[in-house]
């Protein structure tokens, strides 16, 4: 039977790209490598933090508190961010050079003000979907391969996310980049990915696993 395969592409954003409010080190890397593998899959979807401008996740909508504090959102611990990925702002699009022409869908995620959204799956308390889950079961895919920002964050809770839902989930670690706010976090997110089954690989495994170019 032959096994459906998709690309997720997490939050490539010029946010967090070199010059953005919230850049990843060394972000920009990552997308001549996400450009490369598109080929080997038919089924190509992209996520888009998408947040309104008094998104309770910004620093600046917490007179008093600092970057990095720690409040409490829907009974959810929150990090305060900068302001990034505002709805319709250059901030939010994708980086110039990711190639787009083959998405099938692209997703937008932390659109609700008042909580965060890191999976693009589903927000951080699990009230609301995305719609990606029924969009990949609709496309019946099977195996779902990661790529995209921050490996710590964003990346860390889809993948757990996509493993929860009965996916079978890899993720391409040379394609993805970490905040590694602390050191050994990226470290430990690629632990607790491995703990529910996900498995960290590389963009060459691809060719040695014998990926067909997609028609």
């Amino acid at each position: 039977m032959l096994i459906k395969k998709a690309l997720l592409l997490v939050d490539i954003q010029n946010d967090f790209c070199t010059g953005g409010s919230l850049a990843v080190p060394c972000a920009d890397e990552i997308v001549t490598a996400v450009n490369q593998i598109q080929c080997h899959f038919d089924c190509i979807v992209a996520t888009q933090d998408w947040h309104p401008a008094n998104h309770a996740s910004f620093v600046t909508n917490h007179p008093g508190y600092n970057l990095n504090d720690t409040v409490v959102l829907e009974s959810i611990p929150q990090i305060l961010w900068p302001v990034h990925c505002v709805q319709n702002t250059v901030g939010a699009e994708f980086h110039p050079l990711l190639e787009k022409k083959h998405f099938s869908a692209v997703f937008h995620k932390g659109i609700d003000p008042l909580i965060d959204s890191y999976s693009a799956f589903f927000d951080n308390a699990h009230q609301r979907s995305t719609g990606l889950a029924d969009y990949l079961h609709q496309q019946e895919i099977q195996e779902v391969y990661i790529v995209g920002l921050a490996t710590d964050y964003c990346v860390k809770y889809s993948a757990l996310d996509a493993a929860q839902l009965g996916f079978k989930v890899y993720v391409i670690e040379d394609a993805c980049r970490g905040i590694e706010f602390n050191p050994g976090d990226i470290a430990k997110a690629c632990e607790e990915m491995r703990a529910v089954g996900v498995e960290i690989i590389q963009s060459r495994d691809l060719m040695r696993r014998g990926f067909p170019l997609a028609s």
